[in-house]
């Protein structure tokens, strides 16, 4: 009887370790899906913008300047971010590009 009674502890045992091994797969599955799926999809996003830059597009820095691309030479971008005052900043130093919902409508000049 003490021989079964082992046996049977060790079957469980087992499925316990299958169990455990399933609720953390579901756990990196939900990690996975939440987290670092559409922060991919956010990084794909903004390289592509990176990349697509081009003269004549109104930017906003990482620290906020607003700015308008004047000249764009390997990884330094020059922005006029007043009447004849310019910046030279990193490619990557760009947020997102201005648009109309950014300002709401009509105030954009």
């Amino acid at each position: 009887m003490l021989h079964e009674t082992f046996l049977l502890q060790a079957g469980g045992t087992g499925q316990a370790q299958l169990i455990n091994f399933a609720f953390i797969a579901a756990m990196f599955l939900v990690f996975w899906l939440l987290i670092l799926r559409p922060q991919a999809k956010r990084q794909r996003e903004q390289k592509g913008f990176l990349d697509g830059l081009e003269k004549g597009q109104e930017v906003i820095t990482a620290s906020g300047i607003l700015g308008k691309i004047t000249k764009i030479e390997d990884n330094i971008i020059t922005l006029e971010v007043a009447s004849k005052v310019y910046l030279r900043i990193t490619r990557n130093a760009i947020s997102k590009e201005l648009t109309d919902s950014f300002y709401g409508a009509g105030t954009k000049s």
